[in-house]
């Protein structure tokens, strides 16, 4: 049992000593390019125009995913949503895009709007 125990404990040392390659950070993205995009391309029809998601789409406003998340979602969906190949709309556009969603403050809490609170 301590002889697991120490391998364990020596394997996570090694992991952790061991020099990972950095993935570059991606570009930041234009924000009002992306607003731009996101109601010219339609995004905006099923996700509502500032990203507050509607019956036909998710709320991906502020987004919870990062830029490389967003961009492997839209290339390869779940669900409904149709794929949006590379030549449709290209990773940098989406780039821009995500900037947009990021800009969009967070939904208020529920105990900070008044007339939400009066119907519990």
């Amino acid at each position: 049992m301590r002889t697991v125990a120490f391998l364990m404990i020596a394997a996570a040392f090694v992991l952790t000593s061991v020099a990972l390659p950095q993935t570059p950070a991606p570009a930041s993205g234009d924000a009002a390019k992306g607003k731009s995009l996101f109601l010219k391309d339609g995004c905006y029809e099923c996700h509502g125009t500032v990203g507050q998601g509607t019956k036909d789409g998710a709320r991906i406003g502020p987004p919870v995913l990062n830029v490389q998340g967003l961009i492997r979602y839209v290339r390869r969906p779940a669900g409904a949503m149709p794929a949006f190949t590379e030549k449709v709309i290209t990773d940098a556009e989406l780039t821009d895009i995500y900037a947009y969603l990021k800009s969009i403050s967070p939904p208020k809490a529920v105990k900070d709007i008044p007339l939400l609170e009066q119907l519990k």
